[in-house]
């Protein structure tokens, strides 16, 4: 995996950021989802580092970058300090302006960097979920029952820490292999990092308080920005997965439009893990939207 690439540390905005970086050209910015690393993007990195300089990084908390604490009212991870990585992270590649793709929780820290920083981010692509705030007012008993660990990872420490900890290769397996396509996609490398990086000191609690701050402080975020008016106004693109949750449960495309002024966007024939189920059609999206 990611042959080209070299993996390296950068310490920004108080934390040190893992990541692999590779090509050339016009920046791009990877970010993962739960519960994986920068991993994920294994099946599409190498494709994108013929056109752009591809930056793949792990979300503090997540793989080998650093697990802070939560601090009061888990700010330490709410998408706002998250997105500053992103973007010191950038900066520190000399990149004033970058494109971003981002899945699952890594899109939710992608939205919030383009909204407290547009004039960083010139094209965001977001992956299998609508904004946070809709997600958790329209909950129903078929996303809380498919989306449990939503409301298992936000209670308070340690008790869902302490339940991972005990077997985290049960916790990854019951969370990514619930989905559609079951384990299929994940190739047995690419599962073992996942397995290696949530067994390491400090994960488990770590992927609770971003969780934790997605019930509190993100919401407080959101709230503010729509109170104030505040659209997000760079060009977005939303995918998700025809069979998966997120299509099933609310519109993508219509949620995106409540919050953001240039947004276009379609389902893919897969599940919610798209770089990992249907990378070729993915990377043709991405493609024809960044050309």
């Amino acid at each position: 995996m990611f042959a080209e690439f070299q993996k390296y540390e950068c310490d920004v905005n108080g934390v040190r950021i893992t990541y692999r970086k590779g090509g050339s050209g016009p920046g791009i910015l990877l970010l993962h989802g739960h519960p994986q690393t920068h991993v994920i993007w294994h099946k599409v990195a190498e494709q994108l580092a013929r056109h752009f300089t591809v930056v793949a990084a792990d979300l503090r908390g997540y793989g080998d970058s650093s697990k802070p604490a939560g601090g009061h009212d888990h700010q330490a991870y709410s998408k706002r300090e998250m997105a500053r990585d992103g973007l010191g992270l950038m900066r520190a590649q000399g990149f004033e302006t970058f494109d971003v793709l981002a899945h699952d929780r890594g899109a939710r820290v992608a939205h919030r960097l383009a909204v407290d920083h547009s004039d960083a981010v010139r094209r965001l692509i977001l992956l299998d979920i609508a904004p946070t705030l809709a997600m958790y007012s329209q909950t129903t008993e078929v996303f809380a029952r498919a989306y449990w660990h939503w409301f298992f990872l936000i209670r308070p420490t340690p008790f869902p820490e302490t339940l991972i900890q005990a077997d985290p290769e049960l916790y990854l397996r019951s969370v990514m292999g619930s989905r559609s396509a079951g384990m299929k996609p994940f190739t047995e490398k690419a599962f073992a990092e996942y397995l290696r990086c949530l067994s390491l000191p400090g994960t488990a609690h770590a992927i609770c308080e971003d969780y934790r701050a997605s019930a509190g402080v993100d919401l407080e975020h959101d709230r503010q920005d729509r109170s104030a008016g505040h659209r997000l106004d760079t060009p977005l693109l939303v995918l998700w997965g025809a069979e998966g949750v997120v299509g099933r449960c609310f519109d993508p495309l219509y949620e995106w439009q409540q919050v953001a002024t240039n947004v276009q966007g379609k389902a893919l024939p897969a599940g919610h893990y798209l770089p990992e189920e249907v990378p070729e059609l993915l990377l043709d999206e991405v493609m024809k939207f960044l050309a």
